[in-house]
């Protein structure tokens, strides 16, 4: 199993929608590339993001693009949907450089290479959302609305 952190606005809809994805294994809450060591400190920098559990032998980091690219604007700096600020930043980080190497390849093999403002760095820090972020979206549905992913898209892969 391996690990990859996806970064694409509000975590909940990131994570609602990628835990269905074929391949993936297990997803958490969390913040990415911050320096505090706690989730009640200020915002320090970090990315709300997915960590993303999955089995490589099932799914590739490029298919896993795929889905990242299904529910984000890749152009957009600092915003998806109504979430604006540094904190909703699209990107993604790994411990894995070949993961690196493989998010780089995706992203400049697209026509729009250009315009997109995803970044792609190394996992320097993570930490997890309190439990009350954790598959939020599954707990609490009816905060569907404060998600920048409609409904249907949300749950594309759920079924399969």
């Amino acid at each position: 199993m391996e690990e990859i952190y996806l970064a694409g606005g509000c975590l909940w809809g990131v994570q609602e929608f990628i835990k269905y994805v074929p391949g993936v294994v297990d997803t958490q809450a969390g913040r990415a590339n911050g320096h505090s060591q706690s989730t009640q400190s200020d915002y320090d920098g970090y990315a709300e993001c997915v960590r993303v559990r999955f089995e490589p032998d099932q799914i590739t980091v490029s298919q896993i693009m795929d889905a990242l690219f299904e529910i984000i604007d890749p152009y957009s700096v600092n915003k998806q949907g109504p979430d604006v600020g540094l904190k909703y930043r699209t990107g993604v980080y790994s411990l894995n450089e070949q993961h690196l190497i493989e998010a780089k390849r995706y992203i400049l093999q697209r026509q729009d290479a250009d315009k997109i403002k995803i970044e792609v760095l190394p996992l320097t820090h993570y930490i997890a959302s309190d439990d009350e972020h954790q598959h939020h979206l599954t707990h609490h549905p009816e905060n569907h609305y404060l998600c920048h992913i409609p409904w249907d898209l949300l749950h594309k892969y759920k079924s399969e």
